[in-house]
């Protein structure tokens, strides 16, 4: 710690991964990027099964290698640059769709859903909002008893109402006000 950085700033050595994770769309890149490996390596690579060896190698294994590492590149977008996670995400879906034709039916389908998911996720994936921190919620990290409300549902009148807080009480309160109409067509209020 030095003496510029107050100590309200400081975040354990053990959490830091866990708030930096928590910040970004962590799971959403590495998704991608697990997709982008199948779809670069398979039409390059040779599986020896005994003496046998199966060579997946087809004419379009440039896009293929193209692909993956463009995959692999935007996982680590996602990752540093969460701004830019909507485009980044679009960009995976498209370019994962692109790899069915071109890289052994997507890195034989692996890949390709891997790098669908991750897509999706990135697109889906929203920052948390920011922690207002007030005066009094630095001084007390739980709230008083007499601060916070409970609230009940009440079936008879279907509605909802708080109990501890005066103010909220009555305004729950008159929200379970009813009209309902008599056998005659006259009105009831029931409550």
């Amino acid at each position: 710690m030095s003496a510029e950085t107050p100590a309200s700033r400081e975040v354990p050595k053990e959490n830091r991964f866990k708030v930096w994770r928590q910040t970004r769309p962590f799971w959403a890149g590495l998704f991608t990027m697990i997709g982008g490996l199948p779809i670069a390596y398979l039409p390059y690579g040779d599986m020896r099964l005994g003496n046998v060896t199966l060579a997946m190698k087809t004419t379009a294994g440039s896009a293929a290698l193209i692909i993956g590492v463009l995959l692999i590149t935007l996982g680590l977008t996602m990752w540093y640059q969460p701004i830019v996670r909507v485009f980044a995400g679009v960009a995976s879906i498209v370019l994962a769709l692109v790899s069915i034709p071109v890289s052994n039916f997507g890195g034989l389908v692996v890949g390709f859903l891997f790098a669908l998911i991750g897509g999706g996720m990135s697109i889906a994936w929203a920052p948390a909002p920011p922690i207002e921190k007030t005066p009094e919620a630095e001084h007390d990290s739980e709230p008083e008893a007499s601060e916070e409300a409970t609230y009940r549902y009440d079936s008879e009148t279907e509605a909802v109402v708080a109990a501890g807080v005066p103010e909220q009480r009555d305004t729950y309160e008159s929200a379970t006000e009813t009209t309902t109409t008599d056998a005659n067509g006259g009105r009831n209020s029931a409550g």
